[in-house]
């Protein structure tokens, strides 16, 4: 054989160095998550999933992919959309596989990180569950992840992302739904007119400030600043829908005492999140303030030129920024 090497000698160098290539090739870039110094620390334990470029533009991917739905027409983004402050305003119920109606209006998605428990009623404790919910339910995307998990398996270029998100091109549930959540984690609005006075960066108009005053009074007990929400169940004096028949918060918990008790919504970029309310009943904020002034169990009152005045504070929370940031919005590549 003279100076030829044994041919188990060159298949183990081969194997060695495409091992090499690939060990090398898995190289996530860790992303820190921005938010303003004056924030709370986000609730999120990113320890055990952490930020990384790759994993973001997977779980960004799957949320634009129908194919997380049983017939491969529904995907997350069908019912969040980015320019709607990730939510729909074509109809005040959700809408899933087959033209099935759901049972409430879709929540808007921006903050998680600060978020520690998810759904109007509160059914899910976790964010890297929460798309579970959506997935399995009959009226939304009527799939098992099982199911999901051999199609996304199957699908090019999906093995190969996952490998370069986690270093394993097979497939988990645990890893899908990581990705999912690592792209809704970067969701963070923190730009609008608001943050920018805030930041000394603009001033109010004199409408805006007597409205934030107005605000202040009379919303932010359970719409509490920085993220316009307690991140609380409240009743806000909604009678029962007659049609649905939800009770809201006492579905999960069964106590009578959360009878009617719903998550209280952030109200950042309420401008574009309409329809209102849990079951999408009011389309206009003027409906919202006519609500809250009437109802005699919130004993709110407010003249005519101080819901205008309301009003206008509500919209400096618009986040135009966060509204059509590219990085948040459909993949193209």
């Amino acid at each position: 054989m003279g100076n030829k090497l044994p041919l188990a000698v060159l298949f183990l160098g081969i194997l060695g160095m495409v091992l090499v290539a690939a060990v090398s090739a898995y190289s996530p870039e860790p992303v820190a998550l921005k938010y303003p110094e004056s924030w709370p620390t986000p609730t999120y334990d990113f320890t055990k999933n952490p930020l990384t470029k790759q994993g973001i533009e997977l779980g960004r991917r799957l949320f634009y992919d129908p194919i997380l739905s049983k017939d491969s027409t529904i995907s997350c983004s069908s019912c969040h959309l980015s320019y709607t402050a990730f939510t729909h305003v074509d109809h005040d119920l959700s809408h899933g596989i087959a033209d099935r109606i759901g049972t409430r209006n879709s929540p808007v998605l921006m903050n998680l990180a600060w978020v520690s428990s998810f759904m109007w009623d509160g059914a899910v404790n976790h964010l890297d569950m929460q798309a579970l919910a959506p997935i399995s339910s009959p009226v939304e995307m009527d799939e098992t992840i099982e199911n999901v998990v051999k199609k996304v398996q199957r699908s090019s270029p999906y093995p190969s992302l996952f490998y370069h998100a986690f270093g394993d091109s097979t497939v988990t549930g645990e890893h899908l739904l990581k990705a999912m959540a690592q792209f809704e984690l970067t969701l963070v609005s923190a730009n609008s007119k608001y943050d920018q006075v805030k930041r000394g960066e603009a001033a109010f108009t004199g409408q805006e400030n007597n409205g934030y005053m107005l605000f202040q009074k009379n919303c932010a007990r359970c719409h509490a600043e920085p993220f316009f929400t307690n991140h609380d169940f409240e009743k806000n004096g909604l009678p029962l829908d007659t049609t649905l028949h939800d009770f809201g918060r006492m579905v999960i918990t069964q106590l009578p005492t959360d009878s009617l008790k719903f998550k209280v919504p952030t109200l950042r970029n309420i401008e574009f999140s309409y329809p209102y309310m849990h079951d999408g009943r009011f389309r206009k904020l003027g409906d919202v303030m006519k609500h809250y002034t009437q109802s005699s169990q919130l004993n709110i009152e407010l003249s005519s030129n101080e819901k205008v005045d309301l009003t206008a504070f509500l919209l400096t929370l618009t986040d135009k920024e966060f509204l059509f940031n590219p990085d948040f919005a459909f993949p193209r590549n």
